[in-house]
């Protein structure tokens, strides 16, 4: 999210050969990895990983302050030369800075489908001081849109559960009201939507 009233979130475009979502605007986002578990908590270390490799955001503390655009560029280059994520970010004495991650819901995908998710999803803020670098392969495009215009505009393909999800922060609240008011769940709502067939085939039906 960047911005307070109004705010924008980010969203990344799948390539139309993706294996999840092709050719839609998702949230930057993905699987966890085998070096997420070297983190005492390896979804959150696997969210900073997955906004770094896609969307070149890096939700990382240094000695002295928080990560900036010159310390992304450094993490870039240690994976180059062939270093993992986690070792990258260690080897610079930065830490993945879990706190800024404010989970907010759970989604698991309808028991019918083949290929399975179990997904949470969380808010944060971009860090001042650096800015999005789309990693070339994984993303087509990437655009800053309020919940309303990404709701509202034709041009923006979403699937259901991000539809869904923007619809569940589009309140009209102020960034830090909806952040707040995030971080004092206590019970992180497990949405898992039902695949039903009716008089106009298939349909999803959303519980939890």
């Amino acid at each position: 999210m960047r911005g307070r009233q109004p705010w924008e979130m980010l969203l990344v475009h799948r390539p139309g050969g993706a294996d999840f979502a092709p050719g839609a605007y998702v949230f930057p986002g993905g699987t966890i990895h085998s070096g997420d578990a070297t983190w005492p908590d390896e979804t959150r270390a696997a969210a900073v990983r997955e906004l770094f490799e896609e969307a070149g955001i890096l939700l990382a503390r240094r000695p002295g302050g928080f990560a900036r655009d010159s310390d992304s560029e450094r993490v870039r280059e240690r994976i180059a030369g062939g270093a993992p994520f986690d070792q990258a970010v260690r080897q610079l004495d930065l830490a993945p800075a879990f706190d800024r991650l404010v989970l907010f819901t759970r989604w698991v995908t309808p028991a019918l489908l083949k290929r399975r998710y179990d997904a949470r999803f969380f808010l944060a803020r971009l860090p001042g001081g650096q800015s999005v670098r789309p990693q070339e392969g994984e993303v087509t495009d990437w655009l800053w849109a309020t919940p309303e215009r990404a709701l509202g505009d034709p041009e923006i393909t979403l699937v259901y559960a991000t539809r869904a999800i923007i619809e569940s922060v589009a309140t009209g609240e102020d960034s830090s009201r909806l952040i707040a008011r995030a971080r004092r769940l206590r019970d992180i709502r497990t949405v898992e939507p039902r695949m039903v067939e009716g008089p106009r085939g298939w349909e999803i039906m959303r519980e939890g």
